[in-house]
């Protein structure tokens, strides 16, 4: 079922070579290009003619469509791999295009998704709601009813709104105090909701708490029981090459997480994530009850399949969840499918495949162990 990914490799490689420039103005055209690539939904290879030259795509400049071009021809850039050697980012762009090399592109998403998968292995008509997503309240775009008002478009029975805890405890407020003020707003739409029976839809009250580097969250623990649903995620020290293990293990153990949100915390080809023994780490979640994320943002796909298939090993459930910031970015979720269905996770290990009634049962026996 897994190919060669043209786009993705040159998506990657478009990334690694804005992340070392020195000038902003080429950083943001390489940036653009790779997403611009990344998004494409057909294969970067049809679009070249028998001439050898390749058709317009918005947001990709000529030096781009000569790195697109060598890529294509001989399966590096020249351009690219002496930049990127030359650069004092070198060696951390070198580890992040290693952690990054299972990015898939949109194209190949869509080719995953058109596959059939065998029996019960997670598909887009399985899921019932996502679990990650931000609003107005950090580092969202949107106010909670736009966000619940796009999940229940795409069909969805329940959501969850995680903004950033350190986004909800600023400006000297308390947590307690942002909380009870976002969970009234919560509330409010959710009555109002409850009065459309046509179409069932229930909001849930998240929150996305940082794993610091020592493995204690930014939440104190009666801090994470306002909560519906509690993700932890790790928000630094995502560059270091030093082993982290004892920083995800003390997080997944911490009574009152529900999941472990992009783990790695790596972005593209150009930041590395966590390292970490996942073994150990899935191990100790499927111990602890808590489910692992498939993030669909594009730019992170964490967990990817590779990974996902070790946590599948090791007994773990799943979320898998767009991370938008924005109802535009709702779709992102198709990513998170994808790399599920690559590791071959039954739906019945994803937390979010079920009714609410079974996720609501989860949630609350998560919060008293």
């Amino acid at each position: 079922m897994r190919t060669m990914d043209a786009n993705a490799r040159v998506s990657a490689a478009l990334r690694a070579l804005a992340a070392v420039q020195t000038s902003r103005y080429k950083a943001q055209a390489f940036k653009r290009a790779a997403a611009a690539i990344l998004s494409l939904d057909r294969p970067i290879e049809s679009l070249v003619s028998p001439s050898g030259a390749l058709a317009p795509i918005d947001g990709v400049g000529p030096a781009s469509v000569r790195v697109i071009l060598d890529i294509l021809r001989t399966g590096s850039s020249s351009r690219v791999d002496r930049e990127v050697s030359s650069s004092p980012r070198g060696e951390e762009i070198r580890r992040a295009q290693t952690t990054g090399a299972r990015l898939l592109s949109r194209a190949e998403i869509q080719r995953v998704l058109d596959t059939p998968a065998a029996r019960g292995v997670v598909s887009p008509g399985d899921y019932r709601g996502d679990l990650q997503m931000h609003s107005v309240w950090s580092d969202g775009s949107e106010a909670l009813a736009d966000m619940a008002a796009g999940c229940q478009a795409r069909g969805y029975a329940y959501c969850a709104i995680t903004d950033h805890s350190h986004s909800l405890a600023a400006a000297g407020a308390s947590l307690s105090t942002s909380a009870n003020r976002q969970h009234g707003a919560i509330d409010a739409i959710n009555r109002r909701l409850a009065r459309k029976r046509s179409s069932p839809f229930r909001l849930l009250k998240g929150i996305e708490v940082n794993i610091r580097p020592d493995g204690s969250l930014d939440v104190e623990n009666n801090g994470l029981a306002l909560f519906d649903v509690v993700l932890a995620a790790p928000h630094s020290d995502l560059r270091s090459t030093r082993d982290q293990t004892a920083r995800m293990l003390r997080a997944v153990r911490t009574p009152g997480v529900d999941v472990l949100a992009h783990p790695r915390g790596r972005m593209g080809g150009t930041r590395g994530g966590v390292a970490a023994d996942w073994d150990r780490v899935f191990a100790a979640a499927a111990d602890s009850g808590v489910a692992v994320e498939l993030d669909g943002s594009p730019a992170r796909q964490d967990l990817d399949y590779v990974l996902a298939e070790c946590a599948l090993r090791a007994g773990c459930l799943f979320a898998i969840d767009s991370d938008a910031h924005r109802t535009a970015e709702l779709p992102f979720v198709d990513f998170a499918i994808a790399h599920a269905r690559l590791a071959g996770i039954p739906a019945d290990r994803v937390v979010n495949c079920w009714p609410l009634a079974r996720l609501v049962r989860w949630l609350q026996r998560r919060a008293t162990t």
